[in-house]
């Protein structure tokens, strides 16, 4: 066992022999050896052997301890099930191994049979965990039903009565249950009970959560609309605390509830269950007014009553009834609210919901107002007003934010926009003199100067000023060397070089924001995006693994988590458990990921390292099965990654979302079926059945055939809604989500190559079952699209031809678009190999016969049917237009290196001593990249061309 802890796997099988040639019988060290087995890589003998010990249903802990993790190392968890049932069998009063056995049905979701386990666990030991680990495994069937009724007549029914049964008996203990006996009543929907337990004796167990009672309570006036209740309770918790925003809200929402309703309070008796109640807007008004006198006495600060004032007043606008409550005029109050918290980075936050109230006429007066109140102080006449500390500083960032917000900077003209962006970085520069003792993890405290002036330049890009995006990298990378850590630098930078096509620098950024968990499916379409379209391979298998790696080991984890919150009766949790894990499992994502990682490995190795048949089946794909969740799919994409501070109506919109969502759906349909079309290919080829099976043997092909029939039948109408959806030529922000490959696919004529490919497979099957007699017809069709093939490649290279960086008057420009029509070609060439192989095999068997007829006869001229010279002509193409490729990538290869960046001026004179060196490290980096690029196409290519020698008749 110590050797199995410290990796040394082969000395743990060999110590585990040297036992078992002492004691044949010793059940642990078998399955110690089978779990040596395992790691290393030996799947199927550490089966048999686990197995061997199974049958003999061990009750030695260690055994079934061994056992357990060995089977979850193979992700058999339905194995573990299997064998403590046969345990408790033999010994049935072992509270340990049902509490395993259990939590082996919590791992696979038994819930019925949890439900049963929790009860037998209770009757051998009355523990309350026992019993309400049966009750919660009702609530899960309850849950997972996917019948509704059945879940509120009788699961949840019946664990309501178990609970009562306990309340009845008082044998409630813990606080745990009292949360399970809510979740219950709230999910039957009998708040009023709900209600009355939080209320009652057995609400007081509820401590664990700061006003934990308070919200369950809260909550539950919500659903019975008890508008009274819920204001006089927010009233009550806001004069407690008058900082907690979520009673503000709710405070609001239910004054106006009940203004709507004409509420009065009863006569003589209390307001409501909460006490006293506000049922008008003069007592709404007077309450804020009174928070901010409260708060004015306070030591410190506080933010909350400033901003309910914001806040009602912004609620009285829209309702039309703002000017008689006297509140005051927004720009004046947000005045005071930058001096008071002004010098607090969450003053821009906390402003920007409100800045609708300010009218447009009045942005630049308000912003100037601001900078006046701000303490900077200028060394000579005409040089910069610069702040003295971090607070003025703090201050003027926020202002600069804020100008930003209001449309201030985008109705400048290049010359304004450029003159703010050197105001800018000399700020940022000044301000990096406070970060100095700051550590290589913590953030500059002017980071967000360069942030901005780098966003007015993406301006200036859109906008067609070519050398303001070498710019933008240039103070990215300058602010990234003094603030190592910063995100959102890191995050432009990955987004600005993809869109320039250079995908090298972009896999070392993206490892060093370390992306944690959650973050592989929320961030991590920025790589996987990318990485395999601009021609980076190796980096896009990585790229995939870390992704499918962290959603293969949820499945696993996740199971963990549920676990360990039955043990600590954190039972509200499993609920949430499952849901992130049905979540992660349906993520548009992961399905893209999976569908991208499979024909990328087809790819780089099918009919090169390995047969495309064994490609497939090791990946056991077939035509038939379709495993993508389509009416689930989930976009857990995080779009707003990127800090902006842009105007409404130029931020990423819920339109852009569900668009971007739409594309990519569309386009992951289109892959997924082109992957399962060329899953396809080897069912077809058939092998020889003896006579009496013919019957049997065509119907299993021809049902393979019809599939892939229907599969085209489906990508065609898959490629029309694509093409409507691009139609719309919808224009995303461009810090907004990434537009699929699609419309480079259909631009270049991949696509049409690509379904006329499959075409091909449907006719050359045809000719396959008719013979080579009576079907000079099809032999005419397949030849001519023989022809139209080698045209539309021809065609696809031409798009793939020009130069991949220009320098355009001492500027650079890079092409991404040409490298992308590269990838696509080197997949369509690959498509067109597969298909190919396919053909030989067809035609192969058909000319060994007509050549044995050919002895047979002795004749010397036996009539070679055409198809023959069409597949010959067609390969020879192939091989000539690939050769070709390969020279015009080797081409590519000898510019990129002979490119002299060096020696580019930029006309922008603008440009310090410190930025140059930038500069040439981005051109650098850029340059390098295409030419990693262009390297890993060309060597695909040669290892194609290679197959395609092979493929003459």
């Amino acid at each position: 066992a110590d050797y199995l802890d410290n990796g040394n796997n082969k000395m743990a099988i060999q110590q585990a022999d040297k036992l078992l040639k002492k004691h044949k019988d010793l059940h642990c060290a078998k399955v110690l050896k089978a779990i040596g087995l395992q790691r290393t890589g030996k799947q199927d003998e550490a089966y048999a052997l686990a197995q061997e010990v199974a049958a003999l249903e061990p009750t030695d802990d260690n055994s079934l301890q061994a056992l357990t993790i060995l089977y979850r190392e193979m992700h058999r968890p339905e194995l573990v099930t299997k064998l403590y049932e046969a345990a408790v069998k033999k010994v049935p009063n072992s509270e340990e191994y049902h509490s395993h056995l259990f939590m082996a049905y919590a791992r696979v979701g038994e819930y019925k049979k949890m439900q049963q386990a929790g009860m037998a666990l209770y009757k051998i030991v009355p523990k309350n965990p026992y019993y309400f680990w049966s009750v919660m495994s009702l609530i899960m069937q309850s849950i997972s039903a996917q019948d509704e009724n059945l879940s509120k007549t009788m699961f949840l029914p019946l664990a309501e009565r178990m609970v009562e049964k306990m309340v009845k008996e008082d044998k409630i203990e813990a606080e745990a249950e009292v949360e399970l006996y809510y979740m219950i009543l709230e999910r039957l929907e009998k708040y009023k009970e709900a209600l009355d337990v939080v209320r009652g004796k057995l609400g007081e167990k509820l401590t664990s959560e700061l006003q934990s009672r308070e919200n369950k309570c809260m909550a539950m006036y919500k659903k019975l609309c008890r508008w009274p209740e819920c204001n006089a309770l927010s009233r009550r918790l806001l004069l407690k605390n008058s900082d907690d925003w979520q009673f503000y809200i709710t405070y609001f929402d239910s004054v106006f509830q009940l203004v709507d309703e004409s509420w009065t309070p009863p006569p003589e008796e209390e307001h409501s269950l909460e006490g006293e109640v506000h049922y008008s807007i003069e007592q709404a008004v007077t309450f804020i007014e009174e928070r901010i006198t409260e708060e004015s006495k306070n030591a410190r600060p506080l933010r909350g009553p400033y901003l309910a004032k914001l806040e009602l007043i912004r609620r009285l606008r829209y309702r039309g009834c703002n000017d008689e409550y006297k509140l005051g005029d927004p720009e004046e109050l947000m005045f005071q609210y930058f001096k008071k918290f002004g010098d607090k980075p969450c003053c821009f936050t906390d402003l920007k919901v409100f800045v609708d109230l300010l009218p447009s006429s009045q942005y630049a007066k308000f912003i100037s107002q601001l900078l006046e109140v701000i303490p900077l102080s200028a060394a000579a006449e005409n040089e910069i007003a610069l702040p003295a500390d971090i607070k003025a500083l703090q201050q003027h960032l926020c202002v600069v934010q804020l100008s930003r917000l209001l449309g201030i900077y985008h109705a400048m003209d290049k010359k304004e926009k450029l003159t703010v962006v050197r105001e800018l970085m000399l700020r940022y520069r000044h301000g990096l003199e406070f970060g100095k003792s700051c550590l290589k993890t913590e953030l500059q405290f002017s980071d967000y100067y360069c942030l901005l002036a780098v966003h007015l330049l993406l301006d200036l890009w859109l906008e067609g000023e070519e050398a303001a995006v070498w710019q933008c990298l240039t103070l990215l990378e300058e602010g990234l060397s003094h603030s190592p850590s910063n995100a959102q630098f890191k995050l432009l930078l990955i987004r600005i070089y993809c869109r320039l096509g250079a995908f090298e620098p972009v896999a070392e950024l993206y490892s060093s924001l370390d992306a944690k968990h959650i973050q592989h499916d929320t961030i991590g379409y920025l790589l996987t995006r990318y990485a395999e379209s601009l021609g980076h391979y190796t980096a896009a298998s990585q790229s995939c693994n870390f992704a499918l790696r962290f959603f293969h080991s949820n499945q696993k984890d996740t199971s963990e988590y549920i676990i360990q919150a039955y043990k600590y009766g954190a039972f509200e949790k499993i609920p949430e458990f499952i849901a992130f894990r049905n979540r992660l499992n349906s993520s548009l994502h992961f399905a893209q990921v999976r569908t991208e990682r499979m024909l990328l490995d087809l790819l780089l190795e099918a009919n090169i390292s390995t047969s495309l048949e064994e490609s497939i089946k090791s990946m056991s794909l077939s035509p038939e099965e379709d495993d993508i969740p389509w009416q689930d799919l989930r976009d857990n994409r995080d779009l707003t990654v990127l800090f902006n501070w842009d105007p409404k109506d130029r931020d990423i919109s819920e339109e852009h979302r569900k668009l971007s969502l739409e594309e990519e759906t569309m386009w992951l349909r289109i892959r997924s079926l082109t992957l399962r079309l060329v899953s396809g290919l080897p069912t077809l080829s058939h092998t020889i059945q003896p006579k009496n099976s013919e019957k049997t043997a065509e119907n299993g092909v021809s049902s393979k055939i019809d599939t892939i029939r229907s599969l085209l039948q489906q990508l065609e109408a898959a490629v029309d809604s694509g093409k409507k959806f691009l139609e719309q030529k919808i224009q995303y922000p461009v810090l907004g989500p990434p537009p699929t490959r699609m419309a480079g696919f259909f631009g270049n004529g991949s696509c049409q190559c690509q379904t006329s490919l499959f075409y091909l497979v449907s006719d050359i099957y045809e000719l396959d079952t008719n013979g080579l007699e009576d079907s000079a017809e099809i032999q005419e069709t397949i030849g001519n699209s023989f022809k139209s093939l080698v045209e539309r490649l021809t065609d696809l290279f031409n798009k793939c031809k020009g130069d991949l960086i220009e320098v355009r008057d001492g500027t650079l420009k890079t092409h991404p678009n040409l490298l992308e029509n590269l990838v696509f070609f080197v997949e369509t060439i690959s498509i067109a190999l597969w298909v190919s192989s396919y053909c030989d095999g067809v035609l192969r068997p058909f000319k060994s016969n007509l050549q044995k007829k050919k002895k047979k006869k002795k004749e010397s001229s036996v009539a070679m049917p055409p198809v023959f010279t069409h597949f010959l002509d067609y390969i020879t193409e192939l091989q000539t237009l690939t050769s070709n490729v390969i020279d015009h990538i080797k081409g590519l290869e000898i510019i990129l290196t002979a490119l002299k960046l060096e020696e580019l001026s930029l006309k922008d004179t603008l440009l310090l001593q410190e930025e140059k060196k930038f500069t040439k490290t981005v051109q650098g980096k850029v340059q390098s990249s295409y030419h990693h690029s262009v390297q890993e196409i060309g060597e695909l290519l040669k290892k194609r061309l290679d197959t395609i020698k092979k493929l003459k008749i």
